[in-house]
């Protein structure tokens, strides 16, 4: 399948060890230029005004069309703070990001008009972050997805996780890291702005084995991509699998359904499931279903296809990435909203991607200005290893020991097509 992202950076085995940097794609901090005596005026002036040395002002006087900015988005039921970080490129495209769940608030892109919209789902305050939200824009970990009846066997003993789907596990648990407020790092490079954010997950948090250290690095750049960067170690054997779980509507996050608009996977095959959604272990073509994405489709066009029981009447399924060799960083989505012409296309060193239709409705689901989201109000493309990978050796580890560093990398690059 022809790949159009031209980005060609590079991840590693998983888990592994963390190369130095990627073949492509990671910027070099900024170098400070040379300057006429006129600019090292204008910059003590700044100094002296606002406290900036002339090597800040340097720093930050590159490309006046990129900003972070940062204000205060409430507190927890903890009493701790939660910032939230407003991140926009030369072009106009603008991300916001809030330091709970290292959570993707909203991404404002333009449409083939040039007008602006937000294409995330999200909730109108942190409260419904805590209580309502269906993990909008959050970062799942330790463990994204489904893990089988919350066990599994790791060098020779049984780690038990709280059971929150049922009889199973998933998404790391009662208060996974979507629910945990991280530390975060402004930074920014030669074309892009963007954060670093850190949490440390203690031992036994969750009933996991080991303390881990994570870190996600999201970047917006001028070439319209959003970077999403993760690595992690640990002090101890554990598994690890993290994705992020924003909902897509390309038409704008409060425009309906996504039903309309057009997917591409670059996938032949998918793993069978159980009615929960567990994993057989097998692993078939997708050729004749209705999760063959292989060549655009509409979303809803063969949704009465699947189960209503098993997959509750949409996609929630496990597709795997046809991958030139593990860990490189390869195409794998690309959505498109024919109304607006905007297009969103998804690369990554993940072996999977679970396509997710937002198979419920709830009234108390709402965003902000009280718009109640309906049935399939986005797509979730959720880049990440195989559900119950701990209990299915014969699916890519996601094992990680003490010396090693986990580390992935899924592109989002929004466009349009008119």
């Amino acid at each position: 399948m022809q790949k159009p992202l031209s980005w060609n950076g590079a991840g590693t085995a998983r888990p592994c060890i963390l190369p130095s940097k990627l073949n492509a794609g990671t910027s070099r901090p900024r170098p400070i230029r040379a300057f006429s005596w006129q600019m090292w005026v204008v910059f003590a002036f700044l100094n002296a005004v606002f406290g900036l040395t002339a090597i800040e002002a340097a720093a930050n006087n590159s490309d006046p069309k990129m900003s972070i900015e940062t204000s205060d988005f409430g507190k927890t039921e903890d009493g701790e703070a939660v910032q939230l970080y407003t991140l926009k490129n030369a072009n106009g495209l603008t991300a916001k990001v809030i330091t709970y769940g290292a959570i993707i608030y909203s991404m404002e892109v333009p449409d083939k008009d040039g007008h602006f919209a937000n294409i995330t789902a999200n909730c109108a305050s942190l409260a419904d972050y805590g209580t309502k939200s269906p993990c909008f824009g959050a970062l799942i970990g330790r463990f994204a997805n489904r893990i089988a009846r919350g066990q599994f066997m790791l060098e020779g003993r049984r780690i038990s996780l709280p059971l929150n789907a049922g009889p199973n596990h998933i998404h790391g648990g009662v208060r996974g890291f979507h629910k945990r407020v991280w530390k975060v790092e402004p930074i920014r490079g030669d074309d892009f702005v963007g954060v670093k954010l850190t949490y440390v997950s203690k031992d036994g948090e969750e009933g996991y084995p080991g303390k881990i250290v994570c870190t996600v690095v999201y970047e917006l750049n001028n070439r319209n991509e959003w970077k999403m960067d993760y690595t992690a170690q640990t002090d101890k054997t554990t598994v690890v699998n993290l994705t992020n779980h924003s909902y897509w509507n390309l038409a704008g996050a409060q425009s309906g359904t996504v039903l309309d608009q057009i997917l591409t996977v670059n996938a032949d095959k998918y793993l069978l499931a159980d009615d929960a959604l567990i994993p057989t272990g097998e692993i078939v073509p997708v050729e004749g279903t209705p999760v063959d994405f292989r060549e655009p489709h509409r979303i809803g066009e063969r949704m009465n296809e699947i189960k209503e029981k098993q997959f509750g009447g949409g996609y929630d399924h496990c597709m795997v990435i046809n991958h030139e060799k593990p860990g490189v960083l390869d195409f794998c989505a690309k959505l498109k909203d024919p109304a607006s012409g905007r297009t969103m296309e998804v690369s990554t060193t993940q072996p999977g991607v679970q396509i997710f239709s937002a198979n419920f409705q709830s009234s108390a689901l709402t965003g902000p200005g009280g718009y109640v989201y309906p049935r399939h109000l986005g797509l979730c493309l959720e880049a990440q290893h195989f559900p119950d990978s701990p209990n299915k050796p014969q699916f890519p580890s996601t094992v990680l020991k003490p010396g090693e560093t986990y580390h992935e990398v899924t592109v989002h690059k929004f466009g349009v097509e008119k």
